[in-house]
């Protein structure tokens, strides 16, 4: 994170350690040591230095709420990207919010007298709607159900 802010590690650790009130655990949160050993695992490292304690891992709100407390250019850089973003997102919603309360009105007036451009409307108000998003639990899933399934599906096949 030091680096991705154009910091040192130390000057880092140091702004975190003093603004520890800025990063509930969903920002941020220490590794266990077996965590840690597992991490060091997957990679090739030296056996000389080290670490004393397992290193802070960071969400992403936890990486914007350290670019707001870091002041390095680009840090100062992403904390105004993150404000930015907002902003437009704001906009969008409440746009969105005034295109749905015109439709409102729209259809009150129009459902009476067309039943066309009432469907026109819907039309509009299902390209509208967010679809909803498939969640896929994380790690590996299996549905029970599917396989046995598939698999009695398959032996009928070879019967």
């Amino acid at each position: 994170m030091a680096e991705l802010y154009e910091v040192e590690t130390k000057r880092f650790n140091e702004q975190v350690k003093r603004n520890t009130k800025r990063f509930p655990a969903d920002f941020m949160f220490r590794l266990t040591t077996e965590e840690f050993a597992n991490l060091r695992s997957q990679f090739a490292t030296s056996s000389w230095g080290g670490r004393r304690y397992p290193p802070l891992v960071f969400t992403e709100h936890g990486a914007i709420m350290a670019a707001a407390i870091l002041n390095s250019d680009r840090a100062i850089e992403m904390s105004v990207y993150v404000v930015r973003a907002f902003v437009q997102l704001r906009d969008l919603l409440s746009s969105h919010k005034a295109l749905a309360q015109k439709l409102d009105q729209l259809e009150r007036r129009v459902s009476r007298h067309d039943n066309s451009l009432a469907e026109i409307i819907e039309a509009i108000r299902a390209l509208m709607a967010r679809p909803p998003t498939a969640k896929r639990p994380i790690g590996f899933t299996a549905d029970l159900a599917d396989v046995s399934q598939r698999s009695r599906s398959s032996r009928g096949a070879k019967d």
